[in-house]
C-alpha cells in the first residue's frame, strides 16, 4: 500500500451531519445561547442549574411524541410530556454529558430541524464487567414554519451540548493536563499484521464511526514493514495533526516514541499527545490506561471501545519515559518496561503463536515453565527517596536498600535539540555510586522493570503505577522458586494480588534508576516487548517527557 490508507479510510473524514455542525468553541469563551423558553429555569436537584430548557419531539419523525428537555452542566434530562417516554434511555432519563462524544444539528422535513447527541454510557450484563455502549438520541425542533429559526434553535442546543461535554481539566500545577481541540485531526498509524491480524477491520468497524461522531478527522498510515512508523514520525511535518494515534500492539508505539525522539525538534514533537488503541496481542499500555481511568478489566473489542472513547473525549496528561542505554552504545526511550528472563522468554518464544492473539502468552508461559531457566548477573538500583529527611523505602520481600543520600537533581540545562541527559547514571564501565543498592543474589529467574500497571491485557503487575509517578517499578525473582509457585504467582497477577502471596523469591522495589549486568550473554532482553541482544544495560526515569490520551 506504500504506507497509504485503503480507499475506504483514505483521507480525512467528512462530517456526517447535514447542514454542518458549527465549530466547538472553548467553554470559557463561548457565550451561553438564550433559553429556548426565554428564561433561566430554577436549579434542578442532582444536575445543577438548568442552562437550556424546551419541549421537542422525541425523535426525527413528524408527529413524534413530545419530550421536555432540561440541559444542565452535567446532564441532559429527558422527561415525559404528553405521554412521551425516555425511549431507549428509559423514562425520565438523564443522559450524562461525561458520556457524550458528539452532537450535531441538521434540517429535517416540513421546515423542522433536529439535533442529536451520541453517548457511550457504561453498561454491562447481569454478570460481568460493564463497558462503553453506544446510545444515540435525536430530538425534533418544530416551532413553526420558519425553517431557519428551527435550525438556529437546534444548533444552539447542539453547540451547548458539545461545549458542556468537553471534559474538565483537573486542577494541577504546571502543564499536566489538556484537551484536544475540536475539530481535531489525527494521524493514525496502523499495523495490519499486529496481533491476530484484525487491526484494520476493527478500526473500520469500531474506531472510525466513533471518531466521526466526535468530529475527529483521520489520516490513516498503514505500515508495511518494521520501522515504517519510526521513519514516518521522524521525518514527517507533524504540524497538520493534533494527535498521533497508534492502532497496534505496544511495539508500534515504541517505534513512534523513538522516532519522535530522533527529531531535531523532539521537545516540540513530544508535546503532541499520543493515543494507543489496542490492536496487538499484549496491549499493556491500553490495559493500563483503561485501569487508570477507573474502568473494570475488559479485553478485545470492549477494551478497544473504552480506549476509543478516551480518544473521543480528548483529555490527555503527561507520561514518564525511561531512557535505556546498552554496553554496545544503543539508547532507547521506553514507555512500558524492560525485561530479562522468564517474562522476556515468554514474550519472544510465543511470537510464533501470534495468530492466537493474547492466548499466545498462556501457551508460551506453559512452555517456558517446562524448561525453566536461571540467569546469572548483577542487579543494582537507585531506590526512590523517601520524604525529605527520611530514608529510602525497603523493597517488598527483598533486601533492605543502603543509601547515603537523596537522588541528585539534574544539573544545568541541556543544549537546544540535545536529548535529556541521564544524570543519575554513571557510564556503564564505571561502578555504580555508593548510595545505590546492589542485590546480593546473582542468580535470577526474571528481572523486570515496569513503569505501567499492566504487563499485558490480563496481567496487573504493578497496581500502584501511574502514568507520571516518576518511578520504575522493579521486580526480580531469585533462583530456587518451584514451577508450581511461579505458576501461582502469574495466576495471582491476573488480579494484581501476586505480592500478597509473600513469596520469598519475589522482590519488588520502586526505583529511579537501575543497572543489569549479565555474567554471560544468555537469553533475550526485551524493551516494550521488542527483543534486544543480551548485554549490560542501565536505565533511568525521565518524568513527564511525553503526553498521552488518558481519560483521567
Amino acid at each position: 500500500m506504500n504506507g497509504a490508507a485503503p480507499p475506504a479510510i483514505a483521507g480525512r473524514q467528512q462530517r456526517a451531519a447535514a447542514g454542518g455542525a458549527p465549530r466547538c468553541l472553548p467553554l470559557r469563551s463561548a457565550p451561553a445561547p438564550p433559553m429556548a423558553a426565554g428564561r433561566r429555569a430554577p436549579p434542578e436537584p442532582g444536575g445543577g442549574p438548568v442552562l437550556l430548557q424546551g419541549i421537542f419531539g422525541a425523535g426525527p419523525a413528524p408527529g413524534a411524541a413530545a419530550c421536555s428537555l432540561s440541559l444542565t452542566a452535567r446532564e441532559l434530562q429527558v422527561r415525559r410530556a404528553g405521554g412521551c417516554s425516555g425511549g431507549s434511555a428509559g423514562p425520565d432519563a438523564a443522559l450524562r454529558l461525561a458520556d457524550c462524544v458528539g452532537s450535531a444539528a441538521f434540517p429535517a422535513a416540513a421546515a423542522a430541524a433536529c439535533f442529536s447527541l451520541v453517548c457511550y454510557p457504561l453498561r454491562g450484563p447481569r454478570w460481568g464487567p460493564p463497558s462503553r455502549q453506544r446510545l444515540e438520541r435525536t430530538f425534533r425542533v418544530s416551532r413553526g414554519p420558519d425553517a431557519e429559526g428551527n435550525l438556529r434553535i437546534a444548533q444552539a442546543w447542539s453547540r451547548r451540548i458539545r461545549e458542556l461535554a468537553v471534559p474538565a481539566v483537573p486542577a494541577q500545577d504546571g502543564d499536566s493536563y489538556g484537551v484536544l481541540p475540536r475539530p481535531c485531526h489525527a494521524l493514525v498509524l496502523l499495523n495490519p499484521q499486529s496481533g491476530s491480524g484484525r487491526a484494520l477491520d476493527d478500526f473500520q468497524a469500531v474506531v472510525q464511526p466513533m471518531l466521526a461522531e466526535a468530529d475527529i478527522a483521520t489520516t490513516v498510515f498503514v505500515t508495511e514493514r518494521a520501522h515504517h512508523a519510526h521513519e514516518k514520525v521522524r521525518d514527517e511535518d507533524l504540524s497538520q495533526w493534533d494527535t498521533l494515534v497508534v492502532m497496534s500492539g505496544d511495539g508500534l508505539l515504541f517505534e513512534v516514541v523513538n522516532g519522535l525522539m530522533e527529531r531535531p525538534d523532539w521537545r516540540e514533537a513530544m508535546k503532541k499527545p499520543l493515543c494507543i488503541l489496542p490492536g496487538g496481542s499484549g496491549n499493556a499500555l491500553a490495559a493500563s490506561i483503561n485501569y487508570y481511568a477507573g474502568y473494570d478489566h475488559v479485553a478485545k473489542k470492549k477494551l478497544l471501545t473504552n480506549c476509543t472513547f478516551i480518544l473521543c473525549k480528548g483529555l490527555y496528561t503527561q507520561m514518564d519515559l525511561v531512557s535505556l542505554s546498552t554496553a554496545s552504545g544503543k539508547r532507547f526511550f521506553s514507555f512500558l518496561g524492560f525485561g530479562w528472563g522468564f517474562i522476556s522468554d515468554v514474550d519472544i518464544d510465543s511470537e510464533k503463536y501470534r495468530w492466537l492473539g493474547s492466548a499466545r502468552f498462556t501457551l508460551g508461559t506453559l512452555q517456558c515453565l517446562a524448561k525453566l531457566r536461571v540467569y546469572q548477573g548483577r542487579l543494582s538500583y537507585l531506590p526512590v527517596a523517601a520524604e525529605q529527611g527520611g530514608s529510602a523505602p525497603a523493597p517488598r520481600d527483598g533486601p533492605a536498600p543502603v543509601t547515603n543520600g537523596h537522588i541528585p537533581q539534574p544539573a544545568g540545562t541541556a543544549a537546544p535539540g540535545s536529548l535529556p541527559p541521564d544524570s543519575l547514571l554513571p557510564p556503564l564501565g564505571q561502578p555504580v555510586p555508593a548510595h545505590w543498592t546492589v542485590v546480593p543474589e546473582e542468580e535470577f529467574v526474571l528481572v523486570y522493570a515496569i513503569y505501567q500497571s499492566h504487563l499485558g491485557t490480563n496481567l496487573l503487575m504493578a497496581p500502584a503505577a501511574r502514568l507520571h509517578d516518576g518511578c520504575i517499578h522493579l521486580f526480580y525473582m531469585k533462583a530456587g522458586i518451584s514451577r508450581v509457585t511461579l505458576l501461582k504467582l502469574f495466576l495471582a497477577m491476573s488480579r494484581g494480588t501476586h505480592l500478597d502471596l509473600n513469596c520469598p523469591h519475589l522482590s519488588y522495589v520502586p526505583v529511579r534508576a537501575f543497572r543489569l549486568e549479565p555474567r554471560v550473554p544468555a537469553g533475550v532482553m526485551t524493551v516494550d516487548g521488542e527483543a534486544l541482544a543480551c548485554e549490560p544495560v542501565q536505565g533511568q526515569v525521565h518524568p513527564r517527557l511525553c503526553r498521552v490520551l488518558s481519560g483521567s
